[in-house]
């Protein structure tokens, strides 16, 4: 294929070429995100109401924004702001249930999300109610009563622990926001200082679990999907999906969550089920809040970020990718968050334009699309978008610049191109796109992104006239089976990339 692509092109041995193939579908996408857990939604929400809804459009517009389409909330299990604050005395009394139709600002916080058109709202809960546990405090280490191996006085609460997740979606659902995912754990594998919950090796409590989650959630007539189990890194999640999948368990869940603290999304997952990362960010020993793109290298600067996107989407096969915090004010001693405050005004990290030159172009719904060739240094990841838009998004993690020729097939239908640059010099900005009799060209600078988005359209616009349809045996023709608008699928888009000569 590559030889024939070549032969096609007229290219001498510095050319190197990239199919998109959008007939051939990966992974669905379900977004990007982040969270305001732990007090952040109280603090955005008391924010001054310039700054405030500066924040709101800085993560969420989808046109002069990072367009982000999920959040992620935590469910409360301290005394102070659980849903169940006291124990009825045993697993199998009556439950108290009290709301407060605030839960930690995150309320106002979904409300203004789904006013930006979020549809995704994950609730996660990072422990059961202290009394729900074999160690009677929600914030040390304990396992859920009634697992396997694990008995408590007071009874068998596995029940309860479902009935009381149930109630809390129940509680949103009052405040007209509707919760989509629905999460029992977070960091099964580790021991903070905070609300934790544990799971063995084998992940049996889980397994113990998840069954009857699922028939609560069945009979309270709920439209949701399950998660699991938001373990430290990828390769201990690995390990739980292992026996997740082995009990059973796909039957049940929707999703498989992990977070990047151990490991990042390296390598796709031995399941049929999507997967995320639901939680991702810089711990602050690793360096504070920076607003840099690159400098060395470092954990907190936005292009190391941009290769972590890039390699979970397209070897990791990630649905969904969601970052710590959103905004934060005045705690630049982390990076663990997107948008922080210089004075009055917002101040965006080089993490937030990472995500952005992902997030606001592919949408929920997309699925991420075939490529065939390989760039060195450059990952290629391709998306087509529920409007039949084509979205590629080029990752040079090289020190020198690429100049990317794209070639359009003239069984494709597409209106207009567009692409935007990121790197030390430019966030997010439109970069020129050279338009050729057969081709369009931009430049994917060292240690930077590039996003290209085609448009679909019609026939009579300028850019299929006057540059994409051509029949001179060039480009895709010769590639694959023509496949004419009326059909499901257009056929190809030719990627061709310039390397600069070797000196």
């Amino acid at each position: 294929m590559k030889t024939s692509l070549l032969s096609l092109l007229g290219a001498n041995a510095a050319l190197a070429s990239i199919v998109i193939i959008p007939s051939t579908k990966y992974q669905e996408i379900t977004g990007f995100g982040f969270s305001q857990a732990f007090t952040r939604a109280s603090q955005f929400q008391a924010a001054e109401s310039t700054l405030q809804k500066q924040a709101l459009d800085l993560l969420f517009d989808t046109e002069t924004g990072a367009g982000f389409s999920i959040i992620r909330n935590w469910i409360p299990s301290t005394t102070e702001h659980s849903i169940e604050p006291a124990s009825p005395g045993s697993a199998n009394s009556t439950p108290v249930y009290t709301w407060d139709g605030d839960d930690y600002g995150q309320v106002w916080f979904s409300t203004q999300a789904a006013s930006y058109g979020v549809s995704t709202i994950y609730a996660d809960a990072w422990s059961a109610p202290g009394f729900m546990k074999t160690s009677g405090n929600e914030a040390t280490a304990g396992y859920l009563c009634g697992t396997t191996g694990h008995t408590c006085s007071t009874g068998d609460w596995k029940q309860a622990y479902a009935d009381y997740l149930v109630q809390y979606v129940k509680f949103y659902q009052e405040e007209g926001l509707k919760i989509t995912h629905l999460g029992f754990l977070n960091e099964p594998d580790f021991s903070p200082s905070y609300s934790q919950m544990q799971i063995s090796d084998n992940a049996q409590e889980a397994i113990d679990f998840i069954p009857i989650l699922y028939q609560t959630v069945q009979d309270a007539g709920l439209s949701l999907n399950l998660t699991c189990c938001d373990a430290m890194g990828w390769d201990t999640q690995s390990s739980y999906t292992d026996y997740l999948v082995k009990a059973g368990m796909e039957k049940y869940l929707d999703v498989i969550t992990s977070h990047m603290y151990t490991g990042d999304a390296t390598f796709e997952l031995d399941t049929s089920l999507p997967a995320w990362i639901s939680e991702a960010g810089d711990e602050t020993g690793d360096g504070g809040f920076v607003t840099t793109w690159y400098s060395s290298g470092l954990v907190n600067e936005g292009m190391t970020w941009a290769n972590k996107l890039a390699e979970g989407f397209t070897a990791a096969d990630l649905s969904a990718y969601i970052y710590w915090e959103g905004f934060e004010i005045n705690q630049t001693q982390s990076a663990s968050h997107l948008v922080d405050t210089s004075g009055d005004e917002p101040l965006l990290s080089g993490i937030y334009y990472a995500f952005t030159m992902w997030s606001r172009f592919i949408r929920p719904g997309a699925y991420r699309i075939a490529t065939s060739g390989t760039l060195t240094n450059v990952v290629t990841a391709a998306f087509q978008n529920t409007d039949d838009s084509v979205v590629v998004v080029l990752t040079n993690s090289g020190s020198s610049s690429q100049t990317a020729e794209l070639s359009v097939s003239d069984t494709v239908d597409l209106s207009s191109v567009q692409a935007w640059v990121t790197d030390n010099d430019s966030q997010v900005v439109k970069t020129t796109v050279s338009i050729g009799t057969s081709s369009v060209s931009v430049t994917v600078p060292a240690r930077g992104v590039v996003t290209v988005k085609f448009t679909a359209g019609g026939d009579d616009n300028e850019y299929n006239n006057n540059h994409y349809h051509y029949g001179n045996g060039r480009g895709c023709n010769s590639l694959g089976p023509v496949r004419r608008k009326t059909m499901d699928w257009r056929n190809y888009v030719c990627l061709t990339v310039y390397l600069p000569e070797v000196q």
